[in-house]
């Protein structure tokens, strides 16, 4: 998979359309797994992995083979695994693990190359499977965004995410993709969070990297949890708290938070509140969290820009669209087990320029890598259109459609498209954009291309002037909406499209 999306990628690339790219790995050698170790690990895509979880832990760069007398090809029988610790430049960790997926044996990379995910093995029969709770996609964080003085190091930030679906085991994943040097957690806890950004103590559990309480993630590198046992309820706020050792000035995270995060002296990742914290509304060093489900327990991915990420909704209110939708799928019997992984960033685009890497750059690691990812819902191009100096802009936007529709379509993942939402009145409006506009949603609604529609953009729009929002929906620049647009486009989706 990741190999014909490389293939695809570069024909684009002959089209001008990558702009961005991702930091290449530096990856460490992985080696096959040894046979008997409980649990599945695969080597990432950035290299080698130091230690798998789970009834046993795999030696330092090694995936180890799943439990029930596995040989080096992986074949037997399978419990749940976790995978730890992966090193490299801008390298994404292979978020493997599935219970009952049968053991996997890691490949070892050449020097200087990729080491390359293990094969999963047959066997296994406990129906278990990781998915994405929530999500945040990384981008390197603007100055303006940064946390405010003096920084992270040496503090404690407790951050607060909102899940989707519920689980009763767990794993957090974290990114250094755009430090420089090395980020040191001294400590990681989590519990359910309390208004304020306390915490309920009753609930408060400190995670584990291969077995260590503290983990130092390299330039590039990313980190994921040892499994652990949480009662995790569906639609709940969870609170992450981070003490940090040195911190790198590079500061990976999702600035578009709509949540307050809050940052504190020392190491106070166990209090129950924290003493005179300063707050921030970003995110920091995390970038996802998994619960183990069964089988059929799937996840819808977003992918998009600020309308997605949610521009307009309310700070702490959990009410960008997707979080609106993911309330209606926890309320519909059918869909109650969806998960929705919002993968927007504000100010993204899709060909080049813009914040964060563009959604092409970034769609393998941000859709393809989200556990459990069954569908993806795409509403972007309205950044590359508002700053488009070409009347080409409309086509290149559709060519990186179609890329990432024949990505998704190799990985059994099926694409919706989002027409692109009314911006007239607002900075980006002009005739040339309006006509791009129209070009690329016509394509976009046209048979053939992605495997359904969601037609957002007659629900928002203004019917005396379709080419503006409805100004009861309108945030007040005419080009994002506010909670009630919101909530109005996840009312529209018809859940049927997100029934397994």
């Amino acid at each position: 998979m990741r190999r014909a999306f490389a293939r695809l990628t570069r024909a684009s690339a002959a089209f001008g359309l990558l702009g961005l790219t991702c930091a290449q790995h530096s990856p460490m050698q992985g080696s096959e797994g040894s046979s008997g170790t409980a649990g599945r690990a695969e080597s990432g895509a950035g290299g080698g992995l130091a230690g798998a979880t789970l009834g046993g832990a795999a030696s330092s760069g090694s995936a180890g083979a799943a439990a029930g007398g596995a040989d080096s090809s992986g074949s037997g029988g399978g419990g749940a695994g976790g995978v730890s610790l992966s090193a490299g430049n801008g390298g994404e960790s292979a978020r493997a693990g599935s219970a009952g997926g049968g053991g996997a044996a890691g490949s070892s990379g050449s020097a200087g190359g990729a080491g390359t995910s293990g094969a999963a093995g047959s066997g296994g029969g406990n129906g278990l499977a990781w998915t994405g709770t929530w999500s945040a996609a990384p981008q390197l964080t603007e100055e303006a965004n940064l946390p405010p003085a003096p920084g992270l190091s040496n503090r404690t930030l407790r951050q607060i995410f909102y899940g989707s679906i519920g689980g009763s085991r767990l794993r957090v994943h974290f990114s250094n993709a755009f430090g420089q040097t090395a980020v040191t957690l001294n400590a990681v806890r989590i519990a359910l969070a309390k208004n304020a950004g306390s915490i309920d103590v009753a609930t408060d559990r400190a995670l584990a990297f291969s077995g260590m309480p503290a983990v130092t993630i390299p330039p590039g590198g990313t980190a994921t949890s040892d499994a652990m046992d949480f009662a995790l309820p569906a639609q709940t706020s969870i609170a992450l708290s981070i003490a940090f050792g040195n911190t790198p000035a590079e500061v990976t995270g999702h600035p578009g938070s709509r949540a307050t995060s809050y940052i504190a002296a020392g190491n106070a990742a166990g209090a129950a509140t924290l003493t005179a914290p300063v707050s921030a509304e970003h995110w920091y060093y995390v970038t996802g969290i998994d619960v183990l489900r069964e089988h059929g327990e799937v996840a819808a991915v977003m992918l998009g820009d600020s309308l997605t990420d949610g521009r307009g909704s309310t700070t702490d209110g959990n009410n960008r669209w997707p979080d609106d939708l993911s309330r209606r799928l926890r309320q519909n019997a059918p869909t109650t087990g969806v998960a929705v992984l919002n993968q927007a960033l504000g100010g993204n685009a899709v060909l080049s320029g813009g914040n964060g890497p563009p959604a092409l750059t970034r769609f393998e690691r941000d859709v393809l890598g989200q556990a459990g990812a069954r569908w993806l819902i795409v509403l972007a191009g309205v950044n590359d259109i508002g700053v488009a100096a070409s009347a080409a802009v409309a086509q290149d936007l559709i060519d990186a459609y179609q890329t990432m529709l024949s990505a998704a379509r190799a990985a059994g993942v099926r694409s919706y498209g989002m027409p692109i939402l009314p911006f007239g009145g607002s900075m980006y409006d002009s005739p040339a954009h309006e006509t791009a506009r129209q070009t690329v949603n016509t394509w976009i609604r046209a048979a053939g291309h992605f495997d359904a529609v969601i037609d957002l953009e007659t629900v928002v729009r203004d019917p005396s002037h379709v080419t503006r929002l409805l100004p009861a929906y309108d945030q007040g620049d005419h080009l994002h909406l506010n909670g009630v647009g919101y909530q109005a486009m996840a009312d529209a989706i018809d859940l049927s499209l997100l029934t397994p």
